[in-house]
This record gives C-alpha cells, structure tokens and sequence, in this order.
C-alpha cells in the first residue's frame, strides 16, 4: 500500500508513502496519446492524494511533487495548471460527500446502467456498407467501398 500512518498522541495521522526508486515516468507531451490520458492521470492522482493525506499541508505538498514531476516530463505548465485547478476542485467536492451522496450517486449511476442498451451488429466478411446493409432485400455486394478511392 502506498501510505504511511503516523500515530500522534489520539490522532492518526496519514499521507502517501513514495520509493525512493521511483521515477515518476508519466506519459510524457510529445507521446502519440489523446489528451484525455492526461487528464485523467491528474485527476486521479489529485483525488488519491486528497483521500490519502490527511492534513491540508500533506496534500499540498504531494501536489506540487506531482505537478514539479509532470514539468519535469516535459508539460507545459500553462497546460497543465488549469487541469489541476478543475482537479483540485473534483477532489475538494468528492472529500465533502457523505456516504449517503455515494450511495445515492452509485444508485443513480446503477439505474443508468440498467437503462442502457447496447446494440450489437455481427461480423460480416464481405463487409457491406451501411448504405447496402440498410436497404432489406438488397444483396450485399462485394466490391469494397476503399477499391475506387485507389488510384488505379
């Protein structure tokens, strides 16, 4: 587990255990991956801090190490601070949450779910365009849509 306690007369106290070893090898600006890989990484690392440390102080201190760490990789600090801000944000609001909101919030997301419908098409070896697949009683044709976009 990545926490350490600290046990201070009646208070436990806790904040997020690091090896030493590690390298913090996050994804780094120029890699081929969409924003939202990103994204993520931030907010997930800013809730984790915010549930796993226990003063405001620790949790101030691990975000700047994890800000310091994402410019370190390369970030551009003006691309990154405002993903921070919404992240500290997300985490402040999530810690103020009873347990009654999460259990609220897992059952609307549940009923959501169950609401949902997923439509599957099955594979089809010729594969027919959506034009010929939409029209009942049209045989498929094989000529594949991409051989007139070749240029010969």
């Amino acid at each position: 587990m990545d926490l350490t306690l600290t046990i201070s007369g009646r208070t436990i106290q806790s904040t997020l255990f690091e090896k030493a070893q590690n390298l913090y090898l996050y994804l780094p600006p120029h890699s081929s991956h969409p924003r939202g890989p990103l994204q993520s990484l931030i907010f997930g690392n800013i809730l984790r801090i915010h549930r796993l440390c226990s003063t405001p102080n620790e949790i101030q201190k691990h975000s700047r190490a994890f800000f310091r760490r994402l410019i370190n990789r390369g970030h551009n600090s003006s691309t990154i601070t405002p993903i921070f801000h919404k992240a500290t944000h997300n985490a402040r609001a999530y810690m103020q949450r009873t347990p009654d909101d999460h259990t609220h919030r897992q059952h609307t997301l549940q009923t959501k779910t169950d609401t949902t419908i997923f439509f599957h098409l099955k594979y089809h070896p010729q594969d027919p365009t959506a034009g010929i697949s939409s029209r009942p009683g049209k045989q498929p044709s094989h000529h594949h849509p991409m051989t007139s976009l070749s240029p010969n």
